[in-house]
């Protein structure tokens, strides 16, 4: 059988859902390098039901998880597993989603400014599937680092051009990605500048 691949372009600043099935795979790839991208899985069979950085934490006892890791739901369901990192190995699992407030708690940004939660939302919107809340993502290719035990520190992606994260669903999901649109600050590259990655599916009913 010959294997398909399936690619889903996700524009600067914008989001996508896609569903999977289990046994699919699906590569975040950094086209440009340097893109951060905000990562959630909510299960098919009951949308409320997430990818939970929190659990997957404690079931791994651990802040950072490594290829052939388990990624579980609040439920303790495994949702996804980590297959393969090409990029240097930095996610993030501890900062919120990005949203209008934080924008202007943080920055002091006046006025709307296009943010992760939202793009979320419309993506649930859009396919027409309950929306229940923004839970933490899992922020793939962010820099954001723990010094001295205890301080977060911001630090430029240092991602690659064509870099990317290979996950495995292990039930049937909808996965939704954000190309981050901070542009506030410098954590999108050394420029700053958001920009579009692409998700290229594999369906496990293709591979030979």
């Amino acid at each position: 059988m010959t294997e398909t691949m399936e690619i889903t372009k996700v524009p600067a600043r914008r989001g996508r859902m896609i569903a999977l099935d289990a046994g699919d795979l699906v590569d975040i790839v950094n086209v440009h390098g340097g893109q951060v991208v905000d990562t959630w899985a909510f299960a098919r069979d009951n949308p409320a039901e997430y990818m939970s950085m929190e659990h997957s934490h404690v079931l791994h006892y651990r802040l950072n998880f490594r290829p052939g890791d388990a990624l579980c739901t609040d439920n303790w369901r495994t949702i996804m597993t980590f297959v393969e990192d090409t990029s240097p190995g930095i996610h993030d699992t501890l900062c919120p989603a990005c949203c209008e407030p934080s924008y202007n708690i943080f920055y002091g940004h006046e006025g709307y400014h296009d943010n992760c939660s939202d793009n979320l939302k419309g993506q649930f919107e859009e396919l027409g599937v309950p929306f229940h809340r923004v839970p933490t993502p899992w922020n793939l290719f962010m820099e954001t680092i723990v010094e001295n035990s205890n301080d977060l520190k911001d630090m430029p992606s240092t991602t690659r051009p064509g870099q990317y994260v290979r996950l495995r669903a292990e039930i049937d999901c909808y996965f939704a990605v954000s190309a981050c649109p901070q542009d506030l600050i410098v954590i999108n590259g050394d420029d700053g500048v958001p920009r579009d990655v692409e998700l290229h599916v594999r369906r496990a009913g293709s591979r030979s």
